[in-house]
C-alpha cells in the first residue's frame, strides 16, 4: 500500500514535492492513478506512515491539497 495526496494546480503538486522531500519524506510527483480520478493531472505519492507529519507539514507552509488517498498496490 502506499499513499496519494491528489491537488487542483500542478504549482501545489511540486510544492508539495519540494517541501516533503527537503524535511525527508520520500515525496514523488506521479499521474493520477485512474481509480482515483479519470483527469489528467499530477499527484504526489508519499509512504503512509508519513502521513500524519506530511499533513502537519502541509498545514504549516499552506500547501493545498484537495484529498489524501489510501491506494493498494
Amino acid at each position: 500500500m502506499y499513499c496519494i495526496a491528489t491537488f487542483d494546480t500542478t504549482h501545489m503538486a511540486l510544492r508539495f514535492e519540494k517541501i516533503c522531500r527537503a524535511a525527508g519524506h520520500g515525496a514523488k510527483i506521479v499521474p493520477v492513478p485512474r481509480k482515483l480520478s479519470t483527469s489528467c493531472g499530477l499527484a504526489c505519492r508519499y509512504p503512509c506512515e508519513n502521513e500524519r507529519a506530511i499533513q502537519e507539514l502541509v498545514t504549516e507552509k499552506h500547501i493545498e491539497v484537495v484529498a489524501y488517498h489510501q491506494v493498494e498496490e
